[in-house]
């Protein structure tokens, strides 16, 4: 039987150890990888070699159209936008009645620095949408899926605080593997739906995934200070 998420007293931060630096060196790395791959894919697309490849992903995930089909994605894309912003009230809510202040600081952070980079990459990149198969057309750029680099942003940091009070395996697992289900359903629900090109999507969760891993070495970074001070 899983033992229960602990939801009482302030946030303790991380100790300083061994693994911390590792951690530290792991997330940088990360994050520069992430950097490389969203330029090769930025550059790619402005060049015009990823046409082929979006308009072959965007014509094969549209071969599986149904009623019930296009039902479902509407959910996953509503869920990476107005429930998204209800999970994230809701999550600072509960994080200050806790005084859990390390993911309330975290949180904010987190979407302040995701809004940065949808308004700033995409006024940048000027990309437009792509016709949509369902509905109408965002009036926002395309370049890169504000709901890939969101829902990425947003319940991945959720998940991550969330297990750090966990002490099941099994249950951490879950959690990860129902977070990862989410988010990658949110970047498909866009392709499905025609409001995005794939190259979007990926550019999302690699845009999100530069802010969240920096973030991640930063947090390591000021906890180790903190420690040894």
């Amino acid at each position: 039987m899983t033992e229960p998420i602990q939801l009482t007293g302030p946030e303790p931060a991380p100790k300083a150890s061994v693994f911390l630096e590792v951690a530290v060196l792991v997330s940088l790395a990360a994050s520069v990888a992430c950097v490389l791959l969203f330029a090769w894919i930025a550059e790619e697309m402005t060049e015009g070699s990823t046409v082929r490849f979006d308009l072959a992903v965007r014509e094969w995930v549209h071969g599986f159209a149904s009623p019930g089909m296009t039902m479902t994605m509407k959910v996953f894309s509503f869920i990476g936008s107005y429930v998204l912003v209800a999970a994230f009230v809701v999550a600072l809510l509960i994080f200050w009645k806790r005084r859990w202040r390390r993911g309330l600081t975290w949180l904010l952070v987190t979407m302040g620095g995701a809004l940065v980079l949808d308004l700033a990459l995409k006024y940048a990149f000027h990309r437009p949408r792509p016709i949509p198969f369902f509905g109408a057309a965002p009036h926002s750029w395309s370049f890169p899926s504000g709901h890939s680099l969101f829902s990425f942003c947003i319940y991945g940091v959720l998940a991550g605080l969330l297990i750090a009070r966990v002490k099941s395996w099994p249950l951490k697992i879950a959690i990860w593997c129902a977070a990862a289900a989410l988010i990658g359903m949110i970047g498909l629900s866009r392709i499905y739906l025609g409001v995005h090109y794939p190259s979007d999507v990926l550019a999302g969760y690699l845009a999100a995934a530069v802010w969240v891993t920096a973030m991640v070495g930063l947090d390591r970074v000021r906890s180790a200070r903190r420690k040894i001070g």
